[in-house]
């Protein structure tokens, strides 16, 4: 997985779906819709992904691609193996798989020790209690078989994850014209506001299984909720700080225009 963008650009694989935040340091502008509590909307963390791509504020991060379509899944939550947490102090040690920079560092303020792993492994490493548990929205939860070595899980929102799937450009570029329209007409604005909806139901899944295997569900009060945004402020300071220093000399205004297309979507979607 790890290794995805790069096998496309060298032209080993001609497309690649994969996570953006592994390795870390390829999508530094594109990581900013990870911030926390930015949104527990796919449609919205996708709507300004794509926005923002389109707009060209997330730069030449994805140079020699011909990008199909970026996407975020729903908001996250916490998975555990015989841990129940419902705050911030039940956190505190344990070992939590992380996805990405920003939710290690989220997990990090937070009072857990984030572990990097891909997601084939969490069951191997929760069943052998290597990890106490994992950031996952629901739909990997029942793909990768882990409510089978899950117990508990926190529905926390406080995070999503970000996505890409690319295409070689070169490999693009030489196909003949009608094939490049067929690609052109099932990807990109056609796509991309098919995930927030595909993502409700991938993940509704995954907690059904968990339901039926009765394990504990437990939402995030809105008081929790609260402590966690008051504590989180710093995390998101030092990551724009951070990003800065890595050369996103714009961070702060990026993350506001994240933060307004997010609104943006939010504000035009019909009550339910």
């Amino acid at each position: 997985m790890a290794k995805q963008q790069e096998q496309v650009l060298a032209g080993v694989v001609d497309i690649a779906h994969g996570l953006s935040g592994i390795p870390r340091g390829r999508f530094n502008r594109t990581s900013l819709v990870e911030m926390p509590f930015l949104t527990r909307d796919a449609g919205a963390a996708t709507h300004a992904l794509w926005s923002l791509y389109g707009s060209g504020d997330l730069g030449d991060e994805y140079k020699g691609l011909k990008v199909l379509a970026l996407h975020a899944h729903n908001g996250g939550l916490l998975h555990t193996n015989g841990k129940h947490v419902e705050t911030m102090e039940d956190m505190k040690g344990l070992r939590i798989r992380t996805p990405s920079p920003p939710v290690s560092e989220m997990l990090t303020f937070l009072g857990a020790t984030p572990q990097g792993l891909p997601p084939g492994e969490v069951y191997e490493n929760l069943q052998r209690k290597v990890i106490d548990g994992t950031v996952f929205p629901w739909d990997p939860v029942k793909s990768f078989w882990l409510n089978e070595v899950l117990t508990d899980h926190l529905d926390m929102g406080a995070y999503t994850v970000s996505f890409f799937f690319v295409m070689n450009q070169a490999k693009y570029d030489g196909l003949p014209e009608n094939v490049r329209k067929c690609i052109d007409e099932a990807s990109g604005d056609a796509l991309v506001p098919k995930f927030g909806d595909w993502w409700d139901t991938w993940d509704a899944a995954g907690r059904e299984e968990a339901v039926a295997a009765g394990h504990t569900i437990t939402e995030l009060s809105d008081e929790e909720r609260d402590r966690w945004r008051e504590a989180l402020k710093p995390m998101i300071a030092k990551y724009l700080e951070t990003m800065k220093a890595d050369g996103v000399e714009d961070a702060d205004a990026l993350y506001q225009k994240f933060r307004d297309k997010v609104a943006e979507f939010e504000a035009a979607k019909p009550e339910q």
